[in-house]
């Protein structure tokens, strides 16, 4: 199956690329526009609120091709579903988008989510018809009460924001996708190209990073990378791989051989 065949749809929307990165953290904003290019990523997600919305003063709107890419403001910083819905309010107002990342912070130090604080403003935010793609903990119980409110997919973390330890809990990613029908995207704690690949090879529909990238020595190659590591974890888990087994199997038969 060819990449541009194997659409990626969430609210009704089509895509063709799986990597969905930020667009914080880089040394400048032509960085920025350079490593959003190499990775080929058609969502790209922005701080409502750490972004200028000024238009007649310089801001990182006006280094990103608005007609190529997907614009996903995101809640970073809330920490109460208040703000985090008058966050949203605002990128709609801006003529940003309605279509959301949302994310309701627990605390400083960890970044986790306020699982309470996410579902109120969950329910609040696709009750006034914004798609919302929830920041969430890889708790099946929350991703199937995120879904039950119409969220239009579920975004575990894989570890704790920017720690790039990878993908800690594979089992319950799995769990998860098993439970859930809107797509289930990781978001948070990839650190290289191999966690991306683990992710999408355990079925998840997508991966969404921005330190990963930005924080690397050279964030175009690795912008890059994680282009290439998203597209090939997709082919191997619609490949389908082999069993794992305790000993050996020989990769050539053992009929015919000459004595």
């Amino acid at each position: 199956m060819t990449q541009s065949a194997d659409k990626l749809i969430i609210g009704g929307r089509e895509f063709t690329s799986r990597l969905m990165v930020g667009t914080g953290k880089y040394a400048s904003f032509e960085q920025t526009a350079r490593a959003l290019e190499l990775s080929g990523a058609e969502i790209i997600t922005v701080a409502v609120r750490r972004v200028n919305l000024d238009r007649s003063k310089e801001s990182l709107l006006d280094y990103i091709d608005l007609k190529k890419y997907t614009l996903l403001p995101n809640t970073a910083g809330c920490y109460t579903a208040d703000e985090a819905v008058r966050t949203c309010r605002l990128a709609r107002e801006a003529g940003m988008s309605d279509f959301v990342k949302l994310e309701v912070l627990g605390d400083e130090k960890t970044l986790f989510p306020d699982n309470e604080e996410l579902l109120k403003a969950a329910k609040i935010l696709v009750a006034e018809g914004f798609t919302v793609l929830p920041y969430c903990s890889d708790d099946v119980i929350v991703c199937k009460k995120l879904e039950a409110l119409g969220c239009a997919a579920v975004m575990p973390l894989g570890a704790p924001i920017g720690s790039g330890l990878g993908i800690r809990n594979p089992y319950n990613i799995r769990i998860i996708l098993e439970n859930v029908s809107v797509p289930v995207i990781v978001d948070a704690g990839v650190g290289s190209a191999s966690d991306a690949a683990i992710a999408m090879e355990l079925g998840c529909a997508g991966v969404l990073m921005n330190t990963a990238i930005a924080g690397a020595q050279d964030p175009l190659a690795m912008a890059e990378a994680m282009k290439l590591a998203v597209i090939a974890g997709r082919l191997s888990f619609k490949a389908g791989r082999i069993p794992r087994k305790l000993y050996a199997n020989a990769s050539s038969p053992l009929d015919g051989l000459i004595g």
